[in-house]
């Protein structure tokens, strides 16, 4: 079975992506599974059932969700074996654009959309610096000179991946994605694998629960500005 991660800001048409190219590899008799790992809520299982996409969903809730991608990953990949799948394809929001579940030797998508800004690419880190595939959606919304401007300004960011434009609503560009799929290195198992980056670094006490603000209060691993130096 081959494992694909795909990753990107909310709103960014990751869900429609992902459908629109698995119809594809249905077409070649393909079977795929989804996993959608999100924080607090996620109604796109409802989107996957109704075009028939096997999901399951996975909520972090108070936890890191960068964390609890990687716990359950394996999980996962058991999960779809278990379906006999020959594609499971896991999506993950990267709601603090920090979001870095790519991992080594797996094929790794990175979903953003030009109306996020021109800037948006140097913003976000390694979901989309360190992605072997960068997909840009809604390039039918805005001219051609915002589309080259946002394409040079995700190259610069990574340079060596790959990019493709999607429409996410006609499906425009997703058989492209699904060659690139096909040929995605088979997974038996993730144990021992590694991430392309470093989770977030911190064990605080507001990782464990801590509510009030104070020094006093600011226990283990955290991170200062410096707003008493030298400007």
């Amino acid at each position: 079975m081959r494992l694909v991660t795909v990753a990107g800001p909310p709103s960014s048409g990751k869900t429609s992506i992902i459908i629109k190219t698995v119809e594809e590899l249905r077409h070649k008799g393909f079977t795929t599974g989804v996993v959608k790992f999100d924080c607090l809520s996620a109604q796109d299982e409802e989107l996957y059932s109704a075009h028939n996409i096997p999901v399951r969903t996975g909520l972090s809730g108070e936890l890191c969700p960068d964390h609890f991608f990687v716990s359950n990953i394996e999980e996962a990949l058991k999960w779809a074996e278990g379906r006999k799948f020959d594609f499971l394809i896991t999506e993950s929001a990267g709601l603090c654009n920090r979001c870095s579940p790519h991992i080594k030797d797996v094929l790794a998508i990175c979903v953003i959309d030009n109306l996020s800004g021109v800037n948006t690419p140097k913003k976000i880190g390694p979901m989309l610096k360190l992605a072997d595939i960068v997909v840009i959606t809604k390039g039918d919304i805005v001219s051609q000179a915002e589309r080259e401007v946002f394409a040079y300004r995700v190259r610069q960011v990574n340079p060596g991946g790959m990019i493709i434009q999607i429409n996410g609503v006609t499906g425009q560009g997703s058989f492209y994605l699904a060659k690139f799929i096909e040929k995605a290195s088979a997974v038996e198992t993730l144990q021992g694998a590694t991430l392309r980056f470093t989770m977030p670094g911190a064990l605080c006490s507001y990782c464990l629960g801590e509510r009030k603000i104070g020094d006093d209060r600011q226990i283990g691993v955290s991170k200062l500005v410096n707003f008493r130096g030298e400007d």
